[in-house]
Parts: C-alpha cells; sequence; structure tokens
C-alpha cells in the first residue's frame, strides 16, 4: 500500500499493533527528538527512522479508525435529530 507520496506504507509488527494511539505516539515523539538532535549512530538513526515509520502508520490507522466510528447529530427532514456517518469533507 502507498501514502500520498508515492513511498510504500512500512509493515506494523505486531508489538506496534498491540499499542495504543498514545503509547505509539509517545514513541514517536521519543524517537524524533533523539533523530533530531542527532544521538546515535547511523545504523541506530536508520533503525529509529524505521521504528518512526511504523508508529506513524500505527498512529494514523488509529486514527482513520476512530474517524470512521465518529458520527455527527443533524436535524432530518421531520425536523427530529438523527445521527449520521462523520464526512470531513
Amino acid at each position: 500500500m502507498s501514502d500520498r507520496q508515492g513511498a510504500a506504507t512500512p509493515e506494523i509488527p505486531a508489538e506496534v499493533a498491540k499499542m495504543s494511539f498514545e503509547q505509539a505516539l509517545e514513541e514517536l515523539r521519543q524517537i524524533v527528538g533523539r533523530l533530531e538532535s542527532g544521538e546515535g549512530k547511523l545504523d541506530e538513526a536508520i533503525a529509529a527512522y524505521e521504528r518512526g515509520a511504523q508508529l506513524k502508520a500505527h498512529c494514523e490507522a488509529k486514527l482513520r479508525e476512530a474517524q470512521a466510528k465518529i458520527e455527527k447529530i443533524a436535524l432530518g427532514p421531520d425536523g427530529q435529530p438523527r445521527t449520521e456517518p462523520f464526512d470531513p469533507a
């Protein structure tokens, strides 16, 4: 599968798939911080980048799942409230 920029979406390992959105986001923040500070060796930075890509993909999947569950409340033609699927467009 590809993202919008044509790059391949990384496979999400089972250990990452088990993480909550918050856990994955926190680890991703830590990785970004380490990469931005230039800590570690090149091979460690590459591994951290790959892990970060997996975490990012997981977070995006979790957000898509949440968005699919959101419903908005609207008034029907009869004036009664009803729910309909969320449409971000």
